[in-house]
């Protein structure tokens, strides 16, 4: 077992809300000390010189999809939600296994470089999950050294059955051509999943499977009950993207005669495994419903702002004990897998919702939520903090970056400043998978040079669906705008100013 200290660094404690000069020491994949200056270590330990370096616990995204590093940038520039669901085959047909993998370890890389070492992964597969499809982004994650939570993302409904009254907003021929469109039977979904339940052969300390229903409107009642079997027959977690845009809340209201999330809980969805991409949209009973049965949520800032979805009530959440986590979502739908970013928009938008800036999102609770609070949502319990018994998932951020000079509040700086520009190292089970600004496990500039070669060819693959979609805009985003100017009466959240 290999031993490693820490020496030098400035160590952030955040649950104790400090930060202090100390060592870590780190036996094999663990913390086996936190401690003063001058640390003792075993003769021949491995020693790592964190001098003018913050010593921090690696961030963790509660949630994403790795399938987004292709089509970064792809989706155009003001584009609501439901107008980026009409684009899916565009940004992620026609991929080989290949290009799957090569997706994965894009968005692996860049989260990496951004002191995030841990993540939730929503990842979806044209026309069903594959056995080898999922396996080969498994092992493109293990192969960068991060940890992840992956969740084939399924439905059995299109957004056009989704949302009642959109396929006769369409003109007659996009009418014809969509309704040829269909999803998969949830059957054949769910038996891919089984099979991939039944023998999932990687590390689960390092890699584990989860089940992702995509979006609760998209499926059916027998499917979401279907996935809820499953899960608990192999003991796995679930996610599904809950009450994300007013139009989903509305449409959600509107069919069940109640909110999404209550339409869950009466079908026995919710609980400690059980977790919520967004929650933009829950009211003050949805918070409730949710924290009572100890499911977590995923608060997503910069998506839902790029998106236009809306700020979700965090403060509600936190105060209802709620476990919440932060996520950059996809790097077609965020532009970025850059959890700092996340950290400090979650800081900030909590101050749009309320005049009193007691109740606002503060940096330790901000920093909380986006280590152990997000560890929470993928339950992993021992990671998101440096302390005895949890892994080595650790981050050295440069004190000498402009950021931290000079240095009067290194919390505040952190979050308010931070954009991991500074990330110098980090360490991933006791394993360095950064050093010194160069990535260990994965030559970049291959990277690079394949995802370039696999931009051109999908593009001019994916032409067709990417001019029917453009096609389509027009008369979907008209009807996506009148859905969400209907009322929908959240008058039990915070007052807004």
């Amino acid at each position: 077992m290999t031993t490693t200290i820490i020496r030098g660094g400035r160590v952030l404690d955040v649950a104790g809300r400090r930060a202090e000069p100390g060592d870590v020491l780190v036996e094999g994949d663990t913390i086996r000390e936190v401690g003063r200056p001058g640390l003792p270590a075993p003769a021949g330990a491995t020693l790592i010189d964190a001098r003018d370096r913050l010593v921090m616990p690696g961030l963790v995204n509660a949630h994403t999809h790795g399938h987004g590093g292709l089509a970064r940038g792809l989706i155009g520039d003001r584009v609501p939600l439901e107008l980026l669901l009409t684009q899916a085959a565009a940004l992620n047909g026609n991929r080989t296994l290949e290009d799957k993998r090569l997706s994965a370890l894009l968005s692996a890389v860049e989260m990496v470089r951004r002191g995030c070492t841990a993540f939730y992964d929503l990842h979806v597969e044209f026309p069903v999950p594959t056995v080898e499809g999922l396996h080969a982004v498994a092992r493109a994650y293990l192969d960068v050294g991060i940890r992840a939570v992956v969740a084939p993302m399924m439905a059995d409904r299109t957004l056009y059955a989704a949302l009642p009254g959109l396929m006769e907003a369409l003109p007659p021929d996009a009418r014809a051509r969509v309704g040829a469109l269909a999803a998969p039977p949830w059957e054949t979904s769910i038996a891919a999943c089984r099979e991939l339940l039944r023998a999932w052969p990687f590390d689960r300390d390092r890699v584990r499977p989860a089940l992702g229903p995509t979006i609760p409107l998209h499926c059916s009642d027998e499917f979401l009950v279907a996935c809820r079997d499953l899960a608990r027959e192999h003991d796995v977690a679930l996610q599904t993207h809950l009450a994300e845009s007013k139009t989903q809340a509305v449409v959600g209201r509107a069919r069940y005669g109640k909110t999404l999330a209550a339409h869950l809980g009466d079908l026995g969805l919710l609980g400690p495994r059980f977790s919520a991409a967004h929650g933009v949209w829950l009211d003050r009973d949805d918070v409730r419903r949710l924290a009572d049965a100890g499911a977590g949520v995923s608060h997503n800032p910069l998506s839902n702002l790029r998106l236009g979805s809306g700020i979700a009530p965090v403060r509600m959440m936190l105060d209802a004990g709620l476990r919440v986590g932060i996520g950059t979502d996809s790097a077609s739908s965020a532009d970025a897998q850059n959890m700092f970013e996340c950290v400090r928009l979650a800081a900030y938008l909590s101050r749009v919702r309320t005049p009193d800036y007691e109740r606002w999102i503060g940096v330790w609770e901000a920093l909380a939520m986006a280590t152990e609070g997000s560890a929470g949502v993928l339950g992993m319990e021992r990671i998101g903090r440096l302390a005895p018994g949890y892994k080595a998932d650790v981050v050295l951020l440069d004190l000498a970056h402009v950021n931290y000079v000079p240095l009067n509040d290194l919390a505040v700086q952190l979050v308010m400043g931070e954009t991991g520009a500074a990330v110098d190292s980090v360490m991933i089970g006791g394993r360095m998978v950064l050093e010194r600004g160069r990535l260990l496990t994965v030559d970049e500039a291959k990277l690079r040079a394949r995802a370039e070669e696999a931009r051109a060819r999908l593009a001019a693959a994916n032409a067709e669906a990417r001019a029917a979609a453009a096609a389509l805009q027009p008369f979907v985003g008209a009807f996506c705008v009148a859905m969400a100017s209907r009322p929908y009466d959240l008058d039990a959240r915070e007052p807004r100013l």
